[in-house]
């Protein structure tokens, strides 16, 4: 194992030799020898590496002369060096191994205890993950988890409320006829009465095909959740509905307003549930505002610089202390089956957008609908 600096501090030893013309006869084993060397050579470096008496040397030919140094003790500490540096790797490898160990130890005991919380969920008990025995890193993936479960716990919830909402819608008209007939059965009746039953047969019928129209639509509305985020001009589909909807309240004997603004708003929405809720909004709007009154279309960006779409009657208002969303939750004397704001609440939700229904505080009686739309929407799944 040869220096390069021992190489260099001999060649510079033989040209220093070499400029004095000192010669040698013998070489001896001091550190640095110098002798005449017997192997002719002209500007040429021959080196060697000689072990003699348990001894290592390192031997320089140049220019006709030789020099020697003794390399034993610098070998030694290489050779020391290497084995330290051996050990030291071998070491850091185990340390490694171990720390690698006690990591993956540590990172699959919470994993385990969030897959034991988890196979114990179900849809009979949905609970949230308690996240105090779990690691500060894992906080923000437990609270995710348990939003997603909140999310299908409401879900479920709102799914059997809606079918036992729409269980009793169904059940009351089939009462009314069953008992309706069963009263004409008791005895002959007059053609008149028939007709009278048949005509209430008929109208309960009606109160059934739009219950079950209106649970059709909230599979539909499910459908619609599903629907990719296209870009669309929301400003544009806006002006379209209330070039429909100012028809209607014409021929009702009412007034729509439109203001829209900006003149433009582009965002990724899923334009079906747009339009359904806008739609229900303005339905309700026309319901419940008496003939010649107003009703406003508007939009601005508010102050989060989100897109804002209200829509303001002249109606009876709301009861704020109920849970108007609820399905089959039905506001005043007016037809329906109540479903519309729910299906608005849960088409507003699958958006990421926010929804209100709230009474006006200027001195009007009245409602006013608000949907708040972000800049770039997509599907919450």
């Amino acid at each position: 194992m040869v220096l390069r600096g021992e190489i260099q501090d001999l060649k510079q030893i033989a040209k220093n030799i070499e400029s004095r013309e000192v010669q040698q006869n013998s070489c001896s084993s001091e550190l640095s020898i110098v002798c005449k060397s017997t192997l002719k050579t002209t500007s040429l470096i021959v080196l060697e590496e000689i072990s003699e008496n348990g001894r290592d040397f390192i031997i320089l030919h140049f220019n006709g002369i030789k020099v020697q140094r003794d390399i034993t003790y610098k070998k030694s500490i290489i050779f020391y060096i290497s084995i330290l540096l051996a050990l030291f790797s071998i070491g850091l490898l185990a340390l490694t191994y171990l720390y690698s160990k006690a990591l993956s130890s540590n990172v699959q005991k919470p994993i385990n205890l969030l897959n034991q919380y988890l196979e114990n969920i179900n849809e009979k008990a949905l609970h949230n993950i308690p996240t105090e025995q779990l690691p500060q890193d894992f906080h923000l993936l437990a609270e995710t988890i348990n939003n997603l479960i909140n999310r299908i716990d409401f879900f479920i919830g709102t799914q059997k409320e809606l079918f036992i909402g729409a269980s009793h819608e169904l059940k009351t008209p089939l009462a009314v006829i069953r008992l309706k007939n069963q009263v004409l059965l008791m005895r002959k009746r007059e053609p008149e009465e028939y007709m009278e039953a048949l005509r209430l047969t008929n109208q309960k019928v009606d109160e059934m095909n739009k219950v079950v129209s209106d649970v059709l639509n909230i599979g539909r509305q499910e459908s619609a959740q599903f629907e990719p985020p296209v870009e669309r001009d929301v400003i544009q589909i806006l002006e379209t509905q209330s070039k429909d909807f100012t028809l209607l309240a014409k021929a009702q004997n009412k007034e729509l307003i439109v203001s829209l603004k900006p003149t433009n708003f582009i965002a990724s929405i899923q334009e079906t549930l747009l339009k359904q809720i806008t739609q229900n909004f303005l339905q309700n709007a026309l319901k419940f505002t008496p003939a010649g009154k107003k009703i406003e279309l508007r939009s601005y960006i508010n102050s989060n610089n989100y897109l804002t779409i209200e829509i303001i009657d002249d109606g009876v208002g709301i009861d704020e202390k109920e849970d108007i969303f609820a399905p089959f939750n039905r506001t005043g004397n007016k037809s329906g089956v109540g479903l519309g704001l729910f299906l608005a609440k849960s088409g507003a939700d699958s958006m990421g957008a926010n929804i209100s229904v709230k009474n006006r505080v200027d001195g009007i009686n009245g409602t006013i609908a608000s949907l708040e739309l972000k800049n770039r929407l997509i599907c919450i799944i």
